[in-house]
């Protein structure tokens, strides 16, 4: 199912010719840089990149003999390039080539998922400005709250994707390192200027000390980057169903023409879209902990992390460019029920005002444990059905000797609440929202 909506691009990244190719040009830098310390003729490079031909299929043929891809690898250029192959590889270890394409592969997935990130808040954006007015009930413990509005939803969910930018951003800086420090990390047969040459060409860092491999806290933190902005999209996912439940209905999934909800009952409209990303979700953020588990390895190194990184990485980077390119068009085509949200709001009979009216009288001068207790017995009669709770407020006396029926009455006035969304608006849309606040 993942393939078929998946962006090529972010698959081709992870497709074996793409690994193979990288692992060559990692070599032939690694071969220029021999050639710049005098220990490869000049033009040795130029002519192991004229020669070379990769071929995937007789690489898997060599590795059912060798037990070792790298090696399969290197044999299998030796039949194209010739005499020159004797300058690949020199002094190099298996890791300096797979964890220093791999950290390239990491950085090509992550640029794409960044452009949908900002896709995403695009969309984002667009919706929340559209519904900033359009007035809902907030809801704690998914009971009634206080009225909001359906735009301070969307632009809480910008301003978190906007943190996620940040975070993908710095973990990009954290795993663009390379390595060609050798079989412990010494430099022993190749000096560190080798290193620092080739990463220079490949737009990586070197890693400032390694031992036989890049250390996997880097790897586990960009998998931890990728669970967290998973666990976004299921927050978004999770409030879309809520929303699209019978008894709430507020908004729901698009449902195109032709489009069936159940084999058995045809009426439903099912919020299929949110629950397959909660599900994804749940792979991407298990993932995350496999990462984790990669990070401890036997003194220099063992090879329990290289069959774990095989799968997470190209998984968890292809399910989370597939969510955003889900979840993007999820909100860009949601349906919006604005009267729905006002019959909602009123469904308590006023109850979801309770505080602005126990405010209106402590700022009439009445006590505060004297007022919530007028207001509680109030909301407590309305509850069991006896009446709206401005109407009932409007014959207490407590209330009323302290309030006219025209300040009960502004208690009741849902556009009270939206009073501060300019200036919320101002602080979430001031800019790219990149950055992060003093206060994050």
């Amino acid at each position: 199912m993942i393939d078929r909506y998946t962006r090529p691009r972010m698959k081709a990244i992870w497709e074996l010719k793409h690994k193979y190719e990288i692992w060559l040009e990692v070599e032939l830098q690694a071969c220029a840089a021999f050639e710049r310390a005098g220990q490869a003729p000049r033009g040795t490079a130029a002519k192991i990149r004229k020669k070379a031909k990769i071929d995937v299929a007789r690489i898997a043929d060599i590795e059912k003999v060798t037990k070792h891809d790298v090696i399969a690898f290197l044999e299998s250029l030796m039949e194209s390039v010739g005499p020159e192959h004797r300058f690949l590889h020199m002094g190099l270890t298996s890791s300096d080539i797979v964890d220093t394409s791999l950290a390239i592969q990491m950085t090509e997935a992550l640029d794409l998922i960044l452009d949908g990130v900002e896709g995403l808040r695009a969309v984002l954006k667009k919706q929340a400005l559209k519904h900033k007015r359009t007035v809902m009930v907030g809801r704690s413990h998914g009971i009634h709250g206080e009225p909001i509005s359906f735009g301070l939803k969307l632009a809480i969910w910008y301003e978190e994707v906007g943190r996620h930018v940040v975070r993908l951003r710095h973990v990009r800086g954290q795993i663009a390192v390379g390595k060609l420090s050798g079989a412990m990390g010494t430099f022993a047969h190749q000096a560190p200027d080798v290193e620092e040459y080739v990463c220079s060409k490949l737009r990586l860092a070197a890693d400032p000390v390694s031992n036989q491999v890049v250390q996997r806290d880097r790897h586990a933190a960009y998998a931890a980057a990728l669970a967290l902005l998973a666990a976004t999209i299921e927050k978004i996912a999770t409030e879309i169903r809520h929303l699209q439940r019978t008894e709430v209905l507020e908004a729901e999934e698009y449902f195109s023409e032709g489009q069936k909800g159940s084999s058995a009952m045809p009426h439903k409209r099912n919020p299929i879209v949110s629950e397959n990303l909660c599900g994804l979700a749940r792979i991407v953020r298990a993932n995350s902990l496999a990462a984790m588990e990669n990070v401890a390895l036997w003194h220099e190194r063992d090879i329990s992390h290289s069959s774990v990184e095989r799968v997470i990485m190209p998984d968890s980077t292809i399910l989370t460019d597939y969510m955003l390119s889900k979840v993007t068009d999820l909100i860009k085509h949601l349906v919006v029920y604005p009267d729905r949200m006002r019959r909602n709001l009123e469904l308590t009979g006023g109850l979801v005002y309770s505080q602005r009216l126990l405010l209106a009288l402590i700022e009439k001068g009445a006590q505060r444990k004297e007022s919530y207790e007028a207001v509680q017995r109030n909301a407590m009669a309305s509850w069991q059905g006896a009446g709206g709770l401005q109407e009932l407020a409007g014959k207490d006396p407590f209330v009323t000797h302290h309030l006219k029926q025209k300040e009960i009455a502004a208690c009741f006035n849902p556009k009270y609440y939206l009073r501060h969304l300019d200036r919320i608006y101002k602080r979430v849309f001031r800019s790219s929202g990149t950055r992060p606040n003093r206060s994050n």
